[in-house]
C-alpha cells in the first residue's frame, strides 16, 4: 500500500499543507490563496481540505492517512521562549505577557488543535488511530531542500529567522537519510538580522525582504557611504566567523526580548538616517544602506556553503529557509562554482515545512527508500496547487456577466502573444497554481519586455506597487544563453542572472548620484523592463517539459517578435495573495488596468466587461 502523508504548518506565518504518496509531493496550497488573507497563520484547514479532495487522484478521508505531520516541535520552541525572557529579563515583559497565553492557549495544546482541525477539514474521523509527528523545523526545512532534488547525495544549507532554537543548520543528506552536522543557535540569525534591516528600511517584516532585496542595486557601490554602512553593519552589529557563523550585539536588538526589530535610537545614532516610515520618500540613505547588507548577507551565505563543502566533501548542494529566497545571494554561489550542482526548493520559507515534514516523515520514521536520477527534481516545475477547469470558469463568468471569447489553442496563443506584442497586459491564468510564493506562469500577469514603459505601467496601474521594483523574465529555457551571461536553468525563478554584455544599454555619466526617481525608468538594455539597476534579472527559464502551454505562448511571442522571452509578474495587487480560483483571477482583473485575461482557453477583453473599473478597485483592491 502506498504511504500517503500530510505535512503542515501553521501558527506562524505562511501556513499551509502539503500531501505525499509514496514519497512524491502530488499536492500543496498555502492557506492565504484560499482564504485571502495575506500570509495566513491560521490553522490551514482550507489547504487540508484541498489536500484531501485532491488525494494524489482519488479523494481521501483522515483515516487514510499514514500520518499528520507538523513541521516543527512546539514544546521545544516554548523553551526557547521562557529562556530567552529569563535570559533578558526585565526586559521584554510586554512581549512575554502577549505572547505566553497565546502559547497556553494554542501551541502547548497544539495536537489537539491540529486534531479539531483536521475535524473541520474533513469531518470524523478515528482519533485513536491518527499517527501525529512532529520533526525538528531545520530537519523540515533540510527535507524539503534535499529530497525533491535531483542529487543522490548533497550538502544542505538551511537559512532563516528562527525554529525552535536554531536559526540556521548544514547537514549532509545521502540517499534516504539526512546528517544534521551543525547548527547556529538563536538570537543570533542571519534571517532576523536580514529582517532588522527590512524593518529599519520601511518595510514589513516577513513579507518585506524581497523589497530590501530589490533596492539595495539603487545603492551606490562605490560610495563612501556604502562603504561606511557596511564596516558599521561588521564592526557594531555582526561578528562573521570564517566558517559562516556570526553574534549578533543585541544591545542594537529589540527582537528577543521585545516587541520591535531594533532599539530604533541606537541605530539612528549608528547609522545618521532615522527608520524610514511605510510611506515616505524612498532616498539613497536607505537604497545604500539596503545594498550594504545585501553585501554582508551575501559574504554569510558564501561562507556557511564554503564551511558545507568543507565539512560534507559534496559536489551538491541544496537550500531551504526563507533566506534562499533570497536570489541574488543565490545567483552569487551559482557564479562561485562552489558546487557543482545547486537546489532550491521553490517553497523555500516556512510553507515549504510542510512538505520537508511529510517526506522526513516518509523517509526518517518510515525509512522508506529514496530515488533521484540526478537530472530531474521531484517539484515537477512546482505545478502543485488546484486546477480550475473552462466549465467552471464558465459558471464564474456567467455569475459575473463576464464577456468572453472561447478559443481553440491554435488560435488563442497566436491572438495572445499578437496582444503582448501591442503592449497590452495579459492576466494569464492556466492549469494547477504554483507552489511557493513566485508565479511560474500559471498565475502570472504578462507584458512585453522590450517595452519602455512596461515597467512603470505594471507597477503603478497593475500592482499598484512601489516604482522601484523590478520585474523577472520568463525566458525559454533553450534561449536563456542568448539574452542571459551565464544562461542557467533556473525554472523557479531563485537565481539572479545579468544580461549579455550586447543588449546592454550605457549609464549616463552621475547616474548613480541621481535621485530615486530619475533613476528609475532610464533604458538599461533593449530588455528595459526586465533588466536592474545593475543589469541583473530574476530569471524563470521556462521549459516545455514542465509547461508547455507556457512555453508554446512564449513561442508564439518569438515567432512574432524574434523575442523569446516576456516580462512575468504574481498575478495579484500589493497587499493580496497571488490569485487562486478564476473568481480571483476576474476580480484582480478588473480592479486593476490589466488589458486582457485569459483563463484556460477563455480569452476577456477589459474593454467589453459589464462594471467600472474604480468601482472594482474601491470595493476589492486591498489597502
Amino acid at each position: 500500500m502506498p504511504v500517503k502523508i500530510l505535512g503542515i504548518s501553521a501558527f506562524y506565518h505562511d501556513s499551509a499543507a502539503a500531501l505525499t504518496v509514496d514519497g512524491e509531493m502530488v499536492f500543496g496550497v498555502q492557506e492565504e490563496r484560499l482564504t485571502r488573507r495575506k500570509q495566513d497563520a491560521s490553522f490551514p484547514v482550507n489547504a487540508v481540505r484541498a489536500c484531501l479532495r485532491h488525494g494524489g487522484g482519488s479523494p481521501l478521508s483522515v483515516d487514510d492517512l499514514d500520518a499528520v505531520v507538523f513541521y516543527e516541535k512546539p514544546l521545544l520552541k516554548f523553551e526557547r521562549l521562557m529562556e530567552t525572557h529569563y535570559a533578558f529579563a526585565p526586559r521584554g515583559l510586554a512581549q512575554f505577557l502577549s505572547a505566553v497565553p497565546v502559547w497556553v492557549k494554542e501551541k502547548l495544546m497544539l495536537k489537539k488543535a491540529i486534531r479539531e482541525g483536521l475535524r473541520e477539514a474533513a469531518g470524523p474521523y478515528d482519533a485513536a488511530k491518527l499517527k501525529l509527528l512532529f520533526p525538528e523545523h531545520h530537519l523540515s526545512h533540510a527535507a524539503s531542500a534535499f529530497y525533491p532534488s535531483p542529487f543522490g547525495e548533497a550538502a544542505i544549507v538551511t537559512i532563516d529567522g528562527v525554529g525552535e532554537w536554531s536559526t540556521g543548520a548544514i547537514a549532509h543528506g545521502d540517499g534516504a537519510g539526512i546528517k544534521m552536522l551543525r547548527e547556529q543557535d538563536f538570537p543570533h540569525s542571519v534571517g532576523l538580522l536580514y529582517s532588522a534591516f527590512t524593518y529599519y528600511t520601511g518595510f514589513k517584516v516577513n513579507s518585506g525582504e524581497y523589497k530590501l532585496m530589490g533596492l539595495a542595486p539603487y545603492g551606490d557601490p562605490s560610495s563612501a557611504r556604502v562603504k561606511k554602512f557596511r564596516d558599521i553593519i561588521r564592526d557594531r552589529l555582526v561578528a562573521v566567523n570564517d566558517d559562516g557563523s556570526i553574534r549578533l550585539n543585541q544591545d542594537y536588538f529589540d527582537y528577543a526580548a521585545g516587541l520591535r526589530m531594533t532599539d530604533d535610537d541606537k541605530w539612528r545614532e549608528l547609522f545618521g538616517v532615522p527608520r524610514r516610515g511605510e510611506e515616505t520618500e524612498v532616498t539613497q540613505e536607505y537604497c545604500d544602506m539596503a545594498l550594504a547588507i545585501q553585501d554582508v548577507t551575501e559574504e554569510i551565505c558564501l561562507k556557511l556553503a564554503l564551511e558545507a563543502k568543507r565539512l560534507t566533501g559534496s559536489r551538491n548542494l541544496c537550500l531551504a529557509g526563507g533566506v534562499a529566497l533570497n536570489c541574488v545571494a543565490n545567483g552569487k554561489l551559482r557564479r562561485e562554482g562552489i558546487f557543482d550542482g545547486l537546489w532550491i526548493q521553490p517553497a523555500a520559507g516556512d510553507a515549504g515545512g510542510a512538505l520537508g515534514a511529510a517526506l522526513a516523515a516518509h523517509h526518517v520514521y518510515f525509512g522508506r527508500p529514496r530515488r533521484a536520477d540526478g537530472e530531474n527534481d521531484g517539484m515537477r516545475g512546482s505545478y502543485m496547487g488546484p486546477e480550475y477547469s473552462d466549465a467552471e470558469a464558465e459558471v464564474m463568468a456567467a455569475g459575473c456577466g463576464a464577456v468572453f471569447e472561447k478559443l481553440p489553442d491554435d488560435k488563442l496563443f497566436p491572438a495572445v502573444a499578437a496582444l503582448l506584442a501591442e503592449g497590452k497586459v495579459v492576466g494569464w491564468h492556466q492549469g494547477r497554481e504554483e507552489w511557493g510564493p513566485r508565479a511560474l506562469g500559471n498565475r502570472s500577469i504578462l507584458g512585453d519586455a522590450r517595452s519602455p514603459e512596461m515597467q512603470k505601467k505594471l507597477n503603478l496601474k497593475i500592482k499598484y506597487r512601489e516604482s522601484f521594483r523590478p520585474f523577472a523574465p520568463s525566458v525559454l529555457a533553450e534561449d536563456a544563453a542568448e539574452y542571459f551571461e551565464k544562461g542557467y536553468a533556473s525554472p523557479y525563478m531563485l537565481l539572479i542572472d545579468y544580461v549579455a554584455q550586447a543588449r546592454r544599454r550605457p549609464l549616463p555619466d552621475g547616474y548613480h548620484s541621481m535621485p530615486l526617481k530619475e533613476k528609475l525608468y532610464h533604458l538599461r538594455s533593449d530588455m528595459p523592463a526586465i533588466t536592474h539597476l545593475d543589469y541583473s534579472a530574476r530569471v524563470q527559464t521556462v521549459h516545455k517539459g514542465t509547461n508547455p502551454r507556457y512555453h508554446r505562448l512564449i513561442s508564439e511571442f518569438k515567432a512574432l517578435t524574434g523575442c523569446g522571452l516576456v516580462v512575468n509578474t504574481s498575478f495579484n495587487v500589493r497587499g493580496e495573495p497571488i490569485v487562486c480560483t478564476p473568481e480571483d483571477s476576474y476580480r484582480c482583473f478588473m480592479s486593476t488596468e490589466m488589458d486582457y485575461l485569459v483563463i484556460g482557453n477563455l480569452l476577456f477583453d477589459k474593454s467589453r466587461q459589464p462594471g467600472d473599473a474604480a468601482q472594482w478597485r474601491k470595493e476589492y483592491a486591498p489597502d
